[in-house]
């Protein structure tokens, strides 16, 4: 998997992902919820951010992109960003097209 990091995703997040084999890289920081869009799609990476901007199917149509994961957890602790994370990966092989809602207690899939 490949996974394309917002700026609101600790460090810590990338390293769990990186020790777990992932190719992982980070947006340029600073940069509009446009332009981490045209990144994501033009290197082909899942985005994986903490913006709810991004659940929202009729600004980001999950078909558009390689896969959107949005992580809705409160508060937003290593432990439990990680935890959620390791549900996501074990349950779901195939993230493109499609919106992953991640929380606490389940992943909410939207398809494309």
């Amino acid at each position: 998997m490949r996974f394309l990091l917002d700026e609101n995703v600790p460090r810590s997040v990338e390293r769990f992902l990186k020790a777990r084999g992932l190719d992982v890289e980070r947006v340029p920081p600073g940069i509009n919820n446009a332009e981490v869009v045209r990144l994501a799609r033009e290197k082909q990476r899942t985005l994986l951010t903490r913006d709810a901007d991004f659940a929202n199917v009729f600004t980001y149509p999950p078909s558009e992109l390689p896969g959107i994961v949005v992580l809705k957890i409160h508060p937003p602790t290593r432990e439990r960003l990680v935890e959620a994370l390791e549900r996501l990966l074990s349950g779901f092989q195939e993230l493109r097209g499609r919106l992953f809602i991640v929380e606490e207690e389940r992943v909410t899939v939207v398809e494309g």
